[in-house]
């Protein structure tokens, strides 16, 4: 399973070895037992990859190996694509920009989405560290 958490400073990705159920689960009684509001709903999530971005071609053949039509990669321009996944998505009201999305797919999808997304982190990181000489 993923966990893609939405904060103020962006978006962190996370492979989880619970089962999807169980965590949502778990929050909603974590949130009844705090008495806060959550909202949860079928919803869709994405964010951007370097379209050269080392093993896009092997997450591209999984998803069409294994027939997943709950993850899509689509190309943005020249440079990037963009991963967008169906899942649920927890926050503390329906119109709040942080929270919580939780998706499921088959281990070898989730490794090639979680392997990317952290492969352009470092990227990312790289840059931010060089920009700022």
């Amino acid at each position: 399973m993923l966990k893609l958490t939405y904060i103020e400073d962006g978006l962190h990705l996370e492979r989880m070895t619970a089962p999807l159920e169980v965590l949502i689960a778990q929050r909603v009684l974590l949130a009844l037992r705090a008495g806060q509001k959550l909202y949860v709903e079928p919803s869709r999530a994405a964010f951007l990859l370097p379209v050269d971005a080392f093993g896009l071609s092997h997450l591209e053949l999984t998803l069409k190996r294994d027939r997943i039509q709950t993850i899509a990669v689509t190309p943005v321009d020249d440079d990037f694509v963009e991963v967008s996944m169906q899942g649920s998505w927890l926050a503390e009201g329906i119109d709040a920009h942080e929270g919580m999305f939780l998706t499921a797919f088959s281990d070898r999808a989730e490794f090639f989405v979680y392997k990317l997304w952290q492969r352009t982190q470092v990227r990312a990181s790289s840059f931010a560290v060089g920009d700022g000489r």
